[in-house]
């Protein structure tokens, strides 16, 4: 009888601890958020993720890259997605997201089956998730709860990651918003699917020395010469090239054996390895012998759900937008 009364507390501890560890973590998002007032919310957003993607696989990095995005300027809150002059969607690091029609989309397809229910922020958050499924990676549970953000402007965007950043300002931005080094390593690792126009980084490849062969010493010599093919000194600055070589399209970790390789496209990507405070963490994403391993999609699905949770509004706090190109 002890023991039966025993197994019902243990059971019922881990219970809450799992509760409890839901809301703490998520500050107010849970899980299921929408599981009675729009049950399907999460597959519409699927599908609707899917059907962009099947006619145009790029939607899927950019609508990775657009949470990203939206979590680093005032929070997880949709704030990217509002239209106007100098919102945040004007500002210079965000002039090339995509995928804007496809949160549209899954939006009226929402308003339709449960009318001001599912937050633009949720729609974002589970659009992002789903992307990496069909690119081949593995699947989160995404909490949900969210509501939308009343303020965009483009001048809070000047804090969002730089493709020049040194690992250390890189450190700083992630500190800022509650992500450690692994945060930043796994985060950085969404590169594995996705472009870059040749205007980001063609500056490494001519000038960038006084020495060799002009270009920074950290890319492979003959990784040098095929950048230089694909992207001539004066040539079309919006080409856009693999951040991935070799697997650009698909959610892998080849992403970091690429920056072991000196092949890495934009400068702030190669610094990952050639800082010692990171590369170890790159080293345990690749399983390098001697170094206790990190699965790759494992990590960066718990480093989403972390970064998905920046500065939520829940509660009463913000709203539920109508059209997520504008608040109510």
């Amino acid at each position: 009888m002890e023991d039966h009364c025993f197994n019902q507390r243990v059971i019922l501890v881990t219970l809450l601890l799992a509760i409890a560890s839901s809301f703490v973590e998520g500050q107010g998002t849970r899980v299921g958020f929408y599981s009675t007032a729009c049950p399907r919310a999460e597959s519409i957003v699927r599908s609707t993720v899917q059907s962009h993607f099947r006619s145009d696989p790029t939607v899927a990095p950019g609508l990775l890259r657009m949470h990203f995005h939206d979590c680093f300027v005032q929070g997880c809150d949709a704030s990217i997605l509002i239209d106007g002059p100098n919102t945040e969607k004007t500002a210079p690091p965000n002039l090339l997201l995509r995928g804007y029609e496809v949160i549209d989309d899954a939006k009226t397809q929402l308003e339709a089956a449960c009318p001001g229910v599912v937050s633009c922020a949720d729609i974002l958050a589970l659009a992002a998730r789903d992307s990496v499924v069909l690119t081949g990676g593995a699947s989160w549970a995404v909490p949900t709860g969210r509501r939308d953000g009343r303020v965009s402007q483009a001048s809070d965007a000047a804090n969002l990651p730089g493709f020049r950043d040194s690992v250390d300002v890189q450190k700083q931005k992630f500190t800022a918003k509650g992500l450690n080094t692994q945060d930043l390593v796994a985060l950085v690792g969404g590169h594995t699917i996705g472009t870059a126009a040749c205007q980001f980084f063609r500056y490494r490849l001519y000038n960038f020395t006084t020495t060799g062969n002009g270009a920074d010493p950290s890319i492979s010599p003959a990784f040098v010469s095929q950048l230089q093919a694909l992207c001539p000194q004066n040539g079309d600055g919006s080409r856009r090239i693999g951040l991935d070589t070799g697997s650009a399209n698909r959610f892998d970790n080849s992403f970091f054996a690429n920056l072991r390789d000196g092949k890495g496209i934009l400068e702030s990507d190669q610094k990952l390895w050639t800082d010692a405070s990171t590369r170890t963490i790159v080293q345990r994403f690749l399983g390098i012998r001697g170094l206790l391993g990190l699965t790759f999609n494992v990590e960066f699905g718990r480093s989403m759900v972390k970064m998905s949770n920046i500065e939520v509004k829940t509660g009463t706090t913000g709203e539920i937008r109508a059209v997520c190109s504008k608040v109510n």
